[in-house]
């Protein structure tokens, strides 16, 4: 038997990262600098202290290739890290294509996702600068577990702003969040002034990431023991993420092989940045290589948002970042895939798309939840609705191969389970899933009102 003829690569676990790679430090364009939504002028270290540490300020603005693992974060990855490499042999058997489909699955640890890479470093960061508890949004679930886990590991309370779709969706993820002694509320609520707002003027509203983000940025402002903690986005949760592809382009090696695409989800940026930005060093330097992020027809922020300045969060109290967005009042509709229903998409990723480097599609929702159920009947892991995003490119680029007589290498980001997301199968199953788009009236009136920094 040949080396690609194995069906799963497993690293030592000597084998986890020692550092995290930057991107930034390889880019023939930088992400533009924060604005300060309370001056509109470049942010200043000082304004963004009042929601995050020191240290992970610095990583947003540094430009160093590579960032040390802090040796206490390093050991609790050593719980699930190096996660599995697989090669999906029955996928591509069903779709009789002769590319070779591999699936980095980070769906090994407690939470069930990829977010705990970025959360454990988090929570020591704020930890070690003496901060007490970590308010947080999240979409559909998988942030804010990941982050309750990683704040009972540092003995730091937790609170959760859940966007009130998923959080109605998906009981067992609060559930999961109790657990480990999260507050977890629906947004908006009416804890914070923001939340307040949004009701009286929108009182059925599903909420949205963005809103979500502003209650936890409000409440972190507010309380001088409390810091905010980000899932997406921002360039210092990219960078976490790394682990991610460093440790797929090592498992990849030891079988001969190197993709020809890397995909992964794509809704504020860390999915997709954790498995791609390391292959991408090696496209910098002449490496032929497509790096596909994949989102949801109804928040197309790369495939139909514009290239400008926005406000992170729909109150407009965070940051001002250069990005692609559909403005920051865009309420996508309630999808199933709650972690991909952001407005804007990480600044890093913004500018890769921009600047031609990496590719973006979208998918209908139904669609979306066809190519889940197919992976589940061959590979036998049930996928998270946002990480069947980068099951449906994969379909579609190894279908493609077929049609060309190509044996492309395929490399996705199955980036989480979907065993607390089998209320949104059974809707599936019983014809109740339906294909949303977005609505183009509500997209043109969002983006009109962008701030004007020049």
């Amino acid at each position: 038997m040949g080396k690609r003829d194995v069906t799963k690569v497993v690293l030592d676990e000597k084998e986890i990262p020692k550092q995290w790679y930057n991107v930034v430090a390889d880019m023939p364009n930088r992400p533009g600098p924060h604005y300060s939504s309370r001056t509109g002028k470049p942010a200043e270290p000082q304004e963004l202290e009042a929601i995050f540490p020191k240290s992970l300020i610095q990583q947003e603005a540094t430009t160093e290739r590579w960032v040390d693992i802090p040796k206490p974060v390093r050991e609790l990855y050593h719980q699930w890290r190096p996660s599995p490499l697989y090669r999906a042999k029955g996928l591509e058997k069903l779709l009789d294509t002769p590319a070779r489909i591999y699936y980095k699955y980070e769906g090994t640890n407690a939470t069930g996702s990829h977010k705990l890479n970025s959360s454990l470093a988090q929570a020591y960061y704020n930890k070690e600068e003496g901060i007490k508890r970590l308010a947080t949004e999240t979409g559909a679930g998988q942030w804010g577990s990941a982050l309750s886990l990683a704040c009972s590991h540092f003995d730091l309370a937790c609170s959760v702003y859940m966007v009130k779709v998923s959080y109605d969706q998906k009981p067992y993820r609060r559930s999961f969040m109790h657990t480990f002694g999260a507050d977890v509320t629906a947004s908006p609520s009416n804890k914070t002034q923001c939340g307040q707002k949004i009701l009286e003027e929108f009182p059925d509203t599903t909420g949205s990431l963005g809103i979500a983000i502003s209650e936890a940025v409000e409440d972190a402002a507010t309380h001088a023991d409390t810091n905010y903690a980000l899932g997406s986005v921002l360039n210092h949760v990219c960078l976490h993420q790394t682990v991610i592809g460093l440790e797929s382009k090592k498992q990849l090696e030891m079988i001969d092989e190197y993709p020809d695409i890397v995909m992964a989800c794509c809704g504020g940026g860390s999915n997709f940045a954790g498995l791609a930005f390391p292959f991408l060093k090696d496209k910098f330097s002449g490496t032929k290589l497509r790096a596909i992020a994949v989102e949801p027809t109804a928040c197309p922020t790369l495939t139909k948002g514009k290239f400008a300045y926005d406000y992170g969060d729909s109150v407009k109290i965070g940051p001002i970042t250069k990005m692609y967005t559909l403005g920051h009042d865009f309420i996508p509709t309630g999808i199933h895939a709650g972690g991909l229903r952001y407005h804007g998409d990480s600044p890093i990723v913004s500018q890769l798309y921009h600047d031609g480097i990496i590719e973006a599609q979208s998918y209908a929702q139904k669609e979306v939840f066809d190519a889940a159920v197919k992976f589940a009947r061959t590979e036998g892991i049930i996928p998270a609705p946002e990480s069947a995003h980068a099951i449906k490119g994969a379909i579609e680029e190894a279908l493609k191969a077929k049609e060309a007589g190509e044996g492309k290498v395929i490399l996705f980001n199955l980036s989480g389970h979907g065993y607390f997301d089998m209320t949104a199968y059974e809707s599936y199953f019983s014809g109740n899933i339906e294909n949303i788009d977005y609505a183009e009236e509500d997209l043109k009136e969002s983006l009109n009102k962008l701030p004007q920094i020049d």
